[in-house]
């Protein structure tokens, strides 16, 4: 018997390190189980999950396993352990999506390069040294039209193109896994899931590109991530697919780890590039492109984790494959990092032009609090809103950027009716404000100015042409700031006014938030149905409730902290908010 536990970040979180070792614990005698990790296969929702294995390689598969189910499953104990059981309608939702970057995520133990070249682990790396020349490479992957999955869409084999055209003897391969998105966590699946893939192809691209020298500048909060690529670097070096002479051809490549401090800005490549030379991760002008001069003035090529992702995939079967799948110009899948409102939260991966709809109703589930959908944010904090109206938009570059949105790197917040969109907007943008550099004065003085702005309106303190004011500060910030932070920062303050401008009215005009969700806006009051039962008055944190028993009560609005525990507690409903 050989059983799999998914050793993801969210699988440990969820309890799955506790209910590994009990398995190690119940199994130190017998010699016929055999225990192993697994990353997260994506189906965060579910987790801690286990695979049970059979001599044929047929697998059971639990869900929310905990350690009182342990001796259960070892035990066949299936009447037990029927709430366990992974369902149909799960594995429907799992064969719905098309595994490319995260194909072997969730099967194979990471720190096993046994397990990854079992499961045609380096085969791309062995046919391109073996069969390919470096522009054979750039071909192959021009042909698939990967763009680059960090958020621009840049075609993938022109930013290989100018770094392989450079003629100089010292070029650098980067990969950006510096996620800095808040709910997106595609990378970090990646590269604690299947860390072999993300070195496979870089040592590819370093291959194309005539590069000896590879770098992962990855968040120094992911420790886990970096345990196991430094492991799977060293078994790596060991098997001769790292280091000179990589599989006794003529061509030698080597990669580090550099954990970065988690800047948002060192999401930006030319931000990232001054980080690893030990300045402080502030943007440069461009041109000069990093193709041309980057990494200590060498030509550098960067992508992030999931483009590199796909190029063994690519390389093994062919870009025209890759190619036929997707929509348009934009091909193969994409992983998004599912959250907010949805009930089944986790990761997902797509093929390009599934509509938004699809994804959040098929795959996701639906939202997880019986309300209406109103809203989803894409790209992250440099994103764009897109409502309720639009979610048939397909998940492509062009589709997404016409709604204001972009794709970012994948992340995908799910809102229902109670969200209000100011806030919301507030939200990222204090973010982002946060996150900048302050290199340049746009992006520095403008996101403050609009967050001013914003949070103004939220207190009930919005005045007559604050909306014009953020909109022609948003346009001038995106105009004129140096980079893509400062270019983007705007952008959810930008699609929440095109989109439910009518909420910040409300904000501003009656002073009223629509959604409930603004504190300074809200009052709650006691209607003439108050049986005077006692339960707010009990149970609130700072006893502004007072009356008698069996009487109509009374909040007193002048110590109340609107927390909305007795809106939400009234049997009666004899509370409203207001």
């Amino acid at each position: 018997m050989k059983i799999k536990i998914g050793l993801g970040s969210c699988g440990i979180a969820a309890g799955a390190l506790k209910v590994y070792e009990k398995f190690l614990e119940y199994s130190k005698d017998r010699e016929d189980i055999f225990i192993e990790k697994v990353g997260c296969i994506g189906m965060c929702y579910l987790e801690p999950i286990v695979d049970v294995y059979d001599d044929k390689d047929n697998f059971k598969r639990y869900t929310h396993v905990q350690e009182k189910d342990v001796l259960n499953i070892l035990e066949e104990n299936i009447d037990l352990l029927k709430e366990n059981i992974f369902t149909k309608e799960d594995e429907k939702i799992y064969k719905s999506q098309l595994h490319i970057a995260t194909e072997r995520c969730g099967f194979i133990n990471p720190e096993s390069i046994e397990e990854y070249i079992e499961n045609r682990g380096y085969e791309a790396l062995e046919k391109t040294l073996n069969n390919m020349s470096p522009l054979d490479v750039i071909e192959e992957i021009k042909i698939s039209n990967l763009r680059g999955r960090g958020g621009a869409g840049f075609p993938t084999w022109f930013k290989w193109n100018i770094a392989n055209n450079q003629k100089n003897n010292e070029k650098y391969i980067v990969c950006n896994a510096d996620e800095g998105d808040p709910g997106a966590f595609m990378d970090r699946s990646i590269l604690e899931g299947d860390p072999h893939n993300l070195l496979e192809g870089m040592i590819i691209a370093g291959y194309a590109m005539g590069a000896k020298v590879g770098i992962i500048y990855v968040r120094a909060e992911y420790p886990l991530a970096i345990k196991r690529l430094k492991k799977a670097i060293d078994d790596a070096r060991k098997r001769s697919f790292l280091g000179k002479n990589i599989l006794g051809k003529d061509f030698s490549f080597d990669i580090r780890i550099k954990a970065g401090a988690g800047a948002f800005v060192c999401g930006e490549e030319t931000a990232l590039i001054a980080s690893l030379e030990g300045e402080r991760g502030m943007p440069r002008l461009k041109p000069p492109f990093p193709g041309v001069k980057g990494y200590k003035g060498k030509p550098t090529n960067i992508n992030n984790v999931e483009t590199y992702a796909n190029v063994a995939w690519i390389i093994r079967n062919g870009g025209n494959k890759f190619a036929s799948i997707g929509k348009g110009a934009s091909t193969g899948t994409k992983v998004f990092a599912l959250t907010g409102k949805v009930k089944n939260g986790g990761l997902v991966e797509v093929p390009m032009g599934t509509s938004i709809k699809e994804i959040i109703y098929d795959v996701g589930g639906g939202i997880s609090t019986g309300k209406k959908l109103k809203a989803v944010q894409m790209g992250g904090p440099s994103g764009g809103c897109i409502p309720t109206e639009l979610i048939d938009t397909t998940v492509d570059y062009e589709s997404l950027q016409k709604t204001g949105a972009i794709m970012g790197s994948g992340g995908m917040v799910v809102m229902d009716e109670a969200t209000c969109m100011v806030n919301m907007a507030k939200f990222f943008l204090e973010f982002t404000k946060k996150e900048s550099c302050g290199k340049c004065i746009q992006c520095r003085i403008g996101t403050v100015r609009m967050l001013e702005i914003l949070e103004r309106i939220t207190e009930g303190r919005g005045r007559e042409g604050d909306i014009e004011l953020l909109i022609e500060l948003g346009n001038e910030i995106k105009e004129s700031s140096l980079c893509g932070l400062g270019q983007t920062a705007p952008n959810p303050v930008l699609s929440t006014i095109k989109y439910f401008r009518d909420e910040y009215e409300a904000h501003i005009k009656e002073k009223r938030c629509p959604s409930g969700e603004c504190t300074e806006l809200i009052n709650y009051k006691i209607l003439d149905n108050c049986i005077g039962c006692g339960i707010c008055k009990k149970n609130c944190p700072v006893s502004c409730i007072d009356g008698k028993n069996k009487t109509k009560h009374k909040i007193n609005t002048d110590i109340c902290i609107k927390c909305g525990l007795c809106f939400e507690i009234c049997p009666l409903d004899a509370i409203v908010r207001e």
